[in-house]
């Protein structure tokens, strides 16, 4: 990555956005140096990720991933548990408890036909906050962790060089997927798109009550970043939203 752009958009970000988290990014590698802190007890991925944000970079492989959900939404894996549909909508009477997220199996076979899928183009799944990336490392997205006044003026830049109604997408997914599966997908489209996630209940008590997450594929991000001194980032409109942010910075 090009070390301007690193050393660029943090000052931009603290300027605009008034100290709110930075955010992190993701990548793949065959590259084993980054060390795996990933907690056994912690099987859903987005539960790890809490160290991240922190400034804990963090590697998983194929095993590294307790949820089979996660490792097929990060490209490692095909399959999911056994009566998966069962178990994300009514679940089966004395074997089963389903999380009702679908209304029948039928919906879930459906969706699950017309869902995205992809392979994991390396080994491992790196994690790192942006501000921990080394000079020869390559981000397939940018995640940020974002309260409703950030996500605001994430949501509105993303939109800012396109006449497009929909320069952001929100698809029903799980956390991971939501942050991983769709922006990677995205990345090598001629107009990527910016994915708003984290609704998935499953993953709710992993993020804050006032959070969700915004996944920008990296070259709308490189857009995005180059967009920030001429758009509405400098108007009075979001100076008074910047005072909020602030506050809670």
């Amino acid at each position: 990555m090009k070390s301007d752009l690193k050393d660029e958009f943090p000052k931009l970000w603290e300027k605009r956005f008034n100290g709110a988290e930075l955010p992190i990014t993701f990548f793949y590698t065959d590259d084993d140096r980054v060390p795996t802190p990933a907690r056994k007890e912690d099987r859903c991925l987005i539960a790890n990720l809490a160290r991240v944000r922190e400034g804990t970079p963090m590697r998983f492989g194929d095993k590294d991933i307790g949820c089979p959900g996660g490792r097929r939404y990060t490209g490692f894996a095909e399959g999911l548990r056994p009566d998966f549909e069962f178990f994300l909508s009514c679940g089966i009477p004395g074997r089963m408890e389903g999380e009702r997220y679908k209304k029948s199996p039928e919906l879930v076979r459906e969706f699950l036909a017309k869902g995205p899928r992809f392979k994991a183009p390396k080994k491992y799944l790196v994690f790192k906050r942006w501000d921990l990336l080394e000079p020869d490392e390559e981000p397939e997205a940018v995640v940020f962790f974002a309260s409703p006044d950030v996500l605001s003026g994430l949501f509105t830049l993303a939109s800012f060089d396109t006449a497009e109604p929909t320069g952001v997408i929100a698809p029903f997914s799980a956390g991971c997927g939501s942050i991983v599966l769709h922006p990677y997908l995205e990345k090598d489209k001629p107009d990527p798109k910016a994915v708003i996630g984290m609704f998935d209940p499953s993953a709710r008590p992993y993020v804050p009550s006032a959070t969700l997450s915004f996944a920008v594929p990296m070259a709308k991000f490189v857009r995005m970043v180059g967009n920030m001194e001429e758009s509405f980032l400098i108007t009075p409109t979001w100076e008074a939203i910047q005072k909020r942010i602030a506050s809670k910075a």
